[in-house]
């Protein structure tokens, strides 16, 4: 699993960071890609990314503002360029779908391959080829969402030692066992392949979050994540205009990362006002409290690794 960070901005573009964008990449899947928002040139980043267009099969959207959205009319229609009719789903807060067909319509865009929209509300449940993914909805000035993506446990492992205690020969009964299946021996015995098997291996956790307050949302949405991405628009200096806007500092995603119990924080969504040198500063504001912490930038690639 891996996260490319397209846009780590926040409200405008600036020299150094595009507006919000982010590539969830399954290079298991052949590298089918998730793209959560998609601000104003989203595609230009994708150009000089290795995350490809055509392998975009889905797309969530935490809230409607531009810095959000204003790149999806320009990159769905490139997508019809660049690919055939492999469907794709939208995913995001009521509105987008009106916003996205009208701005087809009144540009005369035809798109040749079919999309589909999801309209997401607080507590919406997706199932997306086995990954679970669920929204809960955050506090900012307008309806806004954030996303958690859970990978289904994998079974554990065959306990080879168990089965030679127990006098069981290799076989291909062994195939059996390992999925967790009854199997009848030649000696008549029925064994129970859940008890030769290792404890399950967690699945991986990720929680995208959406423009917002300190809220107890988030924390449930982050609740011991492998990596939490939260938004850190000002520094700990500037919480009353985080308050006043709708947003968190460094500080304030340090604390939802330890109250959620997250492996790993990456602050993003941050303000022009702060250079791409004061990053590490920033950083280091909230690893005062939360060790594990890093200031995203655009075309950062984070990887996800599976418990071994």
């Amino acid at each position: 699993m891996e996260l490319i960070f397209l846009g780590t901005g926040a409200g405008i573009p600036s020299k150094e960071r595009n507006v919000s964008a982010i590539a969830l990449r399954w290079p298991d899947s052949g590298g089918d890609t998730w793209l959560f928002d998609c601000g104003e040139g989203t595609q230009q980043r994708i150009l000089s990314s290795t995350v490809k267009l055509t392998r975009v099969s889905r797309l969530f959207i935490t809230h409607l503002h531009g810095d959000h959205i204003f790149g999806l009319p320009g990159l769905l229609g490139t997508r019809s360029f660049q690919e055939g009719e492999r469907p794709l789903t939208i995913y995001g807060p009521q509105g987008l779908e009106a916003f996205l067909r009208e701005a087809l319509r009144v540009s005369g865009t035809h798109l040749r391959y079919p999309f589909t929209f999801q309209e997401v509300e607080d507590g919406a449940e997706f199932f997306c080829d086995g990954v679970r993914v669920r929204a809960a909805r955050l506090e900012h000035g307008i309806p806004c969402f954030g996303y958690r993506i859970e990978e289904p446990d994998r079974p554990g492992a065959l306990r080879i030692d168990l089965l030679k205690r127990d006098g069981v020969p290799p076989g291909p009964h062994y195939r059996r066992l390992k999925e967790g299946k009854q199997v009848r021996l030649p000696d008549g015995r029925i064994l129970d392949g859940k008890a030769y098997l290792s404890a399950p291996k967690r699945g991986r956790r990720v929680a995208i979050l959406g423009d917002t307050r300190p809220t107890p949302a988030a924390v449930e949405l982050a609740r011991d994540v492998d990596l939490l991405v939260h938004e850190a628009t000002y520094g700990r200096e500037r919480e009353d205009l985080a308050r006043e806007h709708f947003h968190s500092t460094t500080i304030q995603a340090a604390e939802t990362a330890c109250a959620a119990g997250a492996r790993r924080l990456i602050l993003t969504h941050i303000s022009p006002r702060y250079a791409l040198e004061e990053g590490e500063s920033l950083a280091g504001e909230a690893r005062a409290l939360f060790s594990e912490t890093e200031v995203a930038r655009d075309g950062k690639t984070v990887t996800v690794e599976r418990e071994d």
